[in-house]
Formats: C-alpha cells, sequence, structure tokens
C-alpha cells in the first residue's frame, strides 16, 4: 500500500518533490526514473528547479550509502530507528551539505527545517541539530580504516553495499575493486545511437556541434555517440527527425553481438522499452521481420512509438510471458534476443535506487526465473540459427551460472567464439566467447552477453 504524500508539501519546492519521491521508492518497488519523469510531467517544477529536484532524488540514492555512515557519527541511536520521513530529510540536507557547493549552507539546513516542519513538525529541531551538529564536526568524521577493513573503506566512501563489494572482489583483480566502486556512484555518460537509417554518424555529429553540443565518437559501437554534460534529450537537433535513440554503448553491442540480416525473422522476447528490438531492425535494414513481446501493453506501447519516430515497420507487438509453455508455440526464427529480466547491477548508476533493495537471497529468484526463460525461448531458435543471451548485470549467478546450466541441459547448442562484434568491441570477448563490459574499463553500464547457435540436425 503506498503512503499518502503530505498534504502541506509545496509541489513547486524541488526539495519537497524529492522528498515525496524517495519517500514513494523507500515503500514501494518502483524505479527512481519512473517517478522522476512522472514528477516532471506534471509542470509544477519550473527552469532550474527541474534540474535541483532530479539531482537530489539521484544524488541521494546514488550517495546513501556515505550519507548513512556519517549520519550514523552524528546520532545517538541507529539510523533505522528513526521514522522512515525524518531519515529521508535528513538525507537530503546531509547531500546538499556534503556534495552540493553552490548551495549556500544556510539554505539547505533552512530548507530541512522548514520541510520538518511541514511533515513532521516536533522533529523540526531535531534536524537542525543534526544538521548544524555536522557542520561543527565534519572535519572529525571518519570512514573506517582502510589497512584494517577494506572493503568497510570503501562501501562508505563511494556508497556501495558491502555485500556487493565481496561479489565484486571475487570477480576482478584486486587493483580494481575501488575504481569499480567509485564508478558505480558517478552519473552514467549520455550516449545516443545513430539511426543510420536516416543519417551517419558523423553528419550526426555535427548537427550536435552545430547546435553548441559537443560529443564525441564512442569507442566500441559504431552508431554511438557520447555527449558532453546531460543536455535535455527532446531538445537535442534531429530528435522528432528520428535521427537518433538513447541507448548505452553496451547495449548497442548486445545487437551487434546478434548481428541479425536484412530479411531474416527475429524475435525479441524481452523487448521493453525497446532500445535493442530497433537497433535489430536498423541492422536489418528494415527488411525482414521482428515479433517483439514483453509482459504489459503499457511497455510495449514505448516500442510501436519509438518504432514510429525512427521510421521503423518491420516490429509487431504483442503480450506475451516468454516463460510460458505456450509462448509462440510452433513459431521458428533466424534470430532470438534474450535480454533477460535481471537484478540490474550493471546499471546501478543509472537505477540507484536497486542497491538499498536487493539482498542476496534475490539472485537465485532471478536466475530461477532467466533459466526457465532460456529453455522455452530456445526451443523456437531455427536450426542454423543464433539466440543471445544477455543481462545488465555483473552477477555470475545470472550470467555464467546461467549459461553453463543451459549448455549442460541442452547439447545441440553451442557457444560461437571470436565473433566479429563491432569496431575495437571484438577485443572485448574472452576465449570462452562472453563479452562483458564494466563501467570502470569502458564507460558503460555493466553487460553480460553471449551468442548461442543451435546447431543442424
Amino acid at each position: 500500500m503506498q503512503k499518502k504524500s503530505p498534504a502541506k508539501t509545496n509541489p513547486s519546492n524541488p526539495r519537497h518533490a524529492a522528498f515525496l519521491t524517495l519517500s514513494l521508492l523507500a515503500d514501494s518497488t518502483l524505479h527512481a526514473d519512473e517517478l522522476i519523469d512522472r514528477e516532471l510531467s506534471r509542470g509544477s517544477l519550473i527552469g532550474p528547479d527541474r534540474g535541483l529536484y532530479n539531482q537530489l532524488v539521484f544524488g541521494v540514492l546514488r550517495r546513501q550509502g556515505t550519507i548513512d555512515h556519517y549520519l550514523g557519527q552524528l546520532l545517538s541511536q541507529p539510523l533505522q530507528r528513526l521514522e522512515e520521513p525524518l531519515r529521508q530529510i535528513l538525507r537530503l540536507g546531509l547531500y546538499q551539505l556534503l556534495f552540493l557547493d553552490r548551495i549556500p549552507v544556510h539554505a539547505a539546513v533552512h530548507e530541512a527545517v522548514e520541510l520538518a516542519k511541514l511533515v513532521l513538525p516536533r522533529a523540526s529541531g531535531f534536524v537542525n541539530g543534526v544538521l548544524r551538529n555536522f557542520l561543527r564536526k565534519k572535519d572529525c568524521l571518519t570512514l573506517p580504516d582502510r589497512a584494517g577493513d577494506r572493503i568497510g573503506h570503501l562501501a562508505a566512501a563511494h556508497s556501495v553495499p558491502r555485500w556487493l563489494l565481496e561479489q565484486w572482489q571475487e570477480q576482478l583483480p584486486e587493483e580494481e575493486l575501488e575504481a569499480l566502486a567509485a564508478a558505480s556512484s558517478q552519473e552514467p555518460p549520455l550516449t545516443v545511437r545513430t539511426n543510420t537509417l536516416r543519417i551517419t554518424r558523423s553528419e550526426l555529429l555535427e548537427l550536435f556541434s552545430a547546435a553548441g553540443v559537443s560529443g564525441e565518437l564512442c569507442r566500441y559501437a559504431l552508431e554511438g555517440i557520447r555527449l558532453d554534460g546531460h543536455p535535455s534529450v527532446t531538445g537535442l537537433p534531429g530528435f522528432n527527425e528520428g535521427f537518433f535513440a538513447v541507448q548505452d554503448e553496451a547495449s548497442q553491442l548486445v545487437s551487434h553481438l546478434l548481428a541479425p540480416l536484412p530479411g531474416q525473422r527475429v524475435l525479441d522476447a524481452c523487448a521493453a522499452p525497446g532500445g535493442k528490438t530497433l537497433h535489430l531492425a536498423q541492422l536489418m535494414e528494415n527488411r525482414g521481420s521482428i515479433f517483439a513481446t514483453d509482459l504489459t501493453e503499457r511497455k510495449l506501447a514505448l516500442v510501436r512509438e519509438s518504432a514510429q519516430r525512427l521510421g521503423i515497420t518491420l516490429v509487431q507487438t504483442a503480450v506475451a510471458d516468454a516463460s510460458s509453455p505456450d509462448y509462440l508455440k510452433g513459431e521458428q526464427f533466424d534470430r532470438i534476443l534474450l535480454d533477460a529480466p535481471c537484478s540490474g547491477l550493471g546499471v546501478i548508476r543509472r537505477n540507484p535506487e536497486a542497491k538499498w533493495r536487493l539482498q542476496q537471497a534475490d539472485f537465485e529468484r532471478f536466475a530461477a526465473r532467466q533459466r526457465q526463460l532460456l529453455a522455452r525461448v530456445s526451443t523456437l531458435l531455427a536450426p542454423g540459427g543464433s539466440m543471445v543471451y544477455a543481462t545488465c548485470s555483473t552477477s555470475p549467478l545470472e550470467d555464467e551460472a546461467v549459461l553453463m546450466d543451459f549448455l549442460s541441459h541442452n547439447r545441440q547448442f553451442v557457444v560461437e567464439k571470436g565473433l566479429p562484434v563491432s569496431g575495437e568491441a571484438s577485443a572485448l570477448q574472452t576465449t570462452e566467447g562472453i563479452l562483458r563490459l564494466w563501467p570502470h574499463r569502458h564507460n558503460t553500464d555493466g553487460f553480460f552477453a553471449v551468442r548461442i547457435t543451435r546447431l543442424a540436425p
């Protein structure tokens, strides 16, 4: 059941709006970007306040571990014993004091106290006291000792849960752990994919440059452009003309790994919001057919909307559960993409709320669902056809373990190795044929992908 929003908060105040959004996120399974889009669409926030609101929500979520660590040194009781609204007010206030140099100290404290007066009047003095206590003691606050507790130090310094750092420690060289922790709490770059059906990448980059938007060509994805800053996407030149779509560079490589050909019959089993679906169509030169399924009509509407803007006509959509035994029974496809629902560990820069929701027990649940999806979808692949299994997760339990389990039960399927992917991306594949990208190494989302072929009889 959703909490009711405090009636007295001011919807045109970015701090009040951020408080409401953070409160909703703490009590639901919603995503920050969805709630932010919903709030901004109301039109109550205008001008610079829209940017501040966005920064406050994502900033608190990205830095919550660090903020909570310092609050633990300022409070006489455990933070978790405080009421949820009070925790969010303190996090908002301390985030501004710690990370936003352009906001005057007095304004950050005053606004937090005024918000408390509206939401929890009896706690306004407490909020004032905690934040002013921070200003007095900030030079004395400490992080865990790096030498005695390196994981604890990194968790507090870079706002990453301890269990996640321990998982990464098993996957990466010791010297990379801090780099990944730091990268995972930073704002990700804005990357677009050129719609080469309508314009070349160099032409699009020139169009951006002429409008004062600077950027650079992506290193790995042949259609990718990484833009400087975070300009409004819909305000960029060429958006209405369908010259580009927003898509991270790692995500673009997944479509290149599948490498569909013009005229082929392709299935995207978990398609929404459609970035990879429409990239596949682009690689197919808008010739052939793509069948895109997902669980809800609302999500598939996003696929169709983007297809229309980009001028893509070969995509058909249908609401369907790809794990169902009856899913597309009797159909066969030349290429299949299974971008499986997952924990999202690879995209916590974009969806930082996941860091604070996920627990170790969740991963077996995700993996069970992924095994089910892979087992069902693979039956639809024509002999000699190829399929890509991909996740935006860094967890081996969702990635290598799912792959190995599938191959051990399906001897007619083999991993394709040494494939040309895209530009310099071929060098990113392991000798086992696995494509894995990391935020700290490649400045992309974290992604896992592998291409599997069904052997002809």
